[in-house]
């Protein structure tokens, strides 16, 4: 077990909700229990899914829910994309947050390359 607050990919990716809040309060109303909740909890699960892995005993554990952010990641990427392609957030705001969306995958990658060995 470890300290995952400890871990720069959890803290990049806590930072990260961090950012989605801030980019979908302009979202429509309409879309508060749809693309909102769904990227609220997309991306929550990434540094959530970091840290019930720290809690586990063994690294195969820990790898599996790795895995399981790495597959969140994924989906806030598309989600992202979709905003933009329906001007919720500009192209702006959709390269700053994809940008770092595709550190923390590449981050998780070479986690979990690490862990499993």
């Amino acid at each position: 077990m470890q300290d995952y607050k400890e871990l720069n990919v959890w803290k990049k990716s806590h930072q990260f909700v961090i950012e989605i809040y801030k980019n979908i309060i302009s979202f429509p109303k309409e879309e508060t229990f749809n693309l909102v909740n769904q990227l609220k909890r997309a991306s929550g699960s990434i540094p959530a899914n970091i840290a019930e892995g720290c809690g586990r005993y063994t690294q195969k554990d820990f790898a599996s829910f790795l895995q399981n952010a790495l597959g969140s990641a994924h989906e806030v990427e598309y989600l992202l994309l979709l905003s933009k392609d329906l001007k919720f957030i500009s192209s702006d705001q959709y390269e700053l947050l994809n940008e770092q969306i595709c550190e923390i995958k590449a981050m998780l990658i070479a986690l979990i390359k690490k862990v499993r060995l």
